[in-house]
C-alpha cells in the first residue's frame, strides 16, 4: 500500500468517526420521532402499568432524554446560562432538584423560577429542597399547582423509557411512613427489577460540603436491589460516586447558586466538579442509562453508563 493511499484510508475513516458522531447526537436529541405516538407493544414495554400515570405523566418511547439539575433558581446570570443550555437540548423531561431561592416564596418562584424553566413546567418533574420547604403551602405548592392543575405530591412516581422514577421528599428523611409507601410502590411494581431512578434534593452520600445524610439510610435499604440510580442536589457542585449496594450515587447542585468545595481526597469519588457551573443529563433505555454532566457552555465533563435488570 502506497503511503498516498494509507493517508487517504486514515482521512476516510477519520471523516466517518466524526460523521456517526453527529449523528448519534442528534439522534439523542430530536431525532426519534418525539411526535409520533406508540404503539401498544412499545407502550407495555417502555410506559408501565396505567395505575401510576398520576401526577407527572409517563413517557412511552423508547429512547428519552432527562435532564436533572438543582438550586438552579438564584436569579443569577450562572442560573440563566445553565437553563439556556439544557433548553437548546432535547428535554423529555427536566428533572429539578430543589431549592429556589431564597425561601421559595410565591415572589421568588415568579421571580426565580419561572423565567429560567418555566417554559419547561409541562415536562418538569420537582422535588422540593429545604430552602423552599418551610413556605411549601404557599410557595411550592400554589406555584405547581398553577402549573399542572392539581397540587404537587411530596412523593410520587412515573415511567420514563423501561425506567421507574421516584422522586421522594428528603427534607424528612427519617420519616417511616415515606419508607413504608416506597416499599409498598416497589412491592407494586416488581416489573422493574432494579430499573428505578429516586430522586431527592438531599444525597445520600456526598463529598461535598454538606457531606452524607445518614437519616436516610431507611430509604437506601428500601431502595437496595431495587434501584441503580440516586439522584440529588443541595452540595453546589457535580458528583459521581462509586456505587453503593449496586446503586450510583450522583449529586448536581451547580444549576447557579454560589459553588461549593469537594474534599478531593474522598475515596469513593468516581467524578467530581467544582468550578463549572451545569446540568446532568440521561439519556435512558430499557435496561441502560447513560449519564453524562454538561457544563453550562456546553462541554461535557464526565459521561458514565448504568445498566439495569427487569425480570
Amino acid at each position: 500500500m502506497t503511503r498516498g493511499l494509507r493517508t487517504a484510508l486514515i482521512a476516510v475513516a477519520v471523516i466517518a468517526v466524526a460523521v456517526v458522531a453527529v449523528v448519534l447526537i442528534a439522534r439523542d436529541d430530536g431525532g426519534d420521532g418525539r411526535g409520533a405516538s406508540a404503539g401498544a407493544d412499545q407502550r407495555s414495554a417502555h410506559l408501565g402499568p396505567p395505575s401510576e400515570q398520576g401526577w407527572m405523566r409517563s413517557w412511552s418511547k423508547p429512547r428519552s432524554v432527562i435532564w436533572a439539575v438543582g438550586d438552579a433558581a438564584d436569579g443569577s446570570a450562572a442560573s440563566r446560562a445553565v437553563a439556556s443550555m439544557v433548553s437548546s437540548h432535547r428535554v423529555d423531561r427536566l428533572i429539578y432538584l430543589g431549592d429556589v431561592y431564597d425561601t421559595g416564596t410565591a415572589q421568588e418562584f415568579e421571580a426565580n423560577y419561572r423565567p429560567p424553566y418555566g417554559a419547561l413546567g409541562a415536562v418538569t418533574a420537582p422535588t422540593i429542597g429545604n430552602h423552599e420547604w418551610s413556605n411549601v403551602a404557599t410557595g411550592y405548592v400554589p406555584y405547581w399547582t398553577g402549573v399542572r392543575g392539581t397540587p404537587p405530591p411530596l412523593r410520587y412516581a412515573f415511567a420514563v423509557s423501561g425506567w421507574q422514577l421516584v422522586s421522594l421528599n428528603s427534607n424528612q428523611p427519617a420519616d417511616a411512613t415515606q419508607e413504608a409507601r416506597l416499599g409498598r410502590e416497589i412491592r407494586g411494581t416488581p416489573g422493574y427489577g432494579d430499573c428505578r431512578i429516586a430522586f431527592m434534593h438531599h444525597p445520600r452520600y456526598s463529598a461535598g460540603l454538606h457531606g452524607d445524610l445518614d437519616a436516610l439510610q431507611g430509604v437506601f435499604d428500601e431502595l437496595r436491589e431495587h434501584a441503580r440510580i440516586l439522584l440529588a442536589g443541595h452540595d453546589h457542585d457535580m458528583q459521581r460516586l462509586q456505587p453503593t449496594d449496586g446503586i450510583t450515587q450522583y449529586v448536581d447542585g451547580a444549576g447557579g447558586a454560589e459553588l461549593y468545595p469537594v474534599n478531593r481526597d474522598d475515596p469513593r469519588l468516581a467524578f467530581f466538579d467544582d468550578s463549572h457551573h451545569g446540568a446532568l443529563r440521561l439519556l435512558l433505555r430499557p435496561g441502560r442509562a447513560v449519564l453524562s454532566f454538561i457544563a453550562a457552555d456546553g462541554s461535557l465533563l464526565d459521561r458514565s453508563t448504568v445498566f439495569c435488570r427487569r425480570p
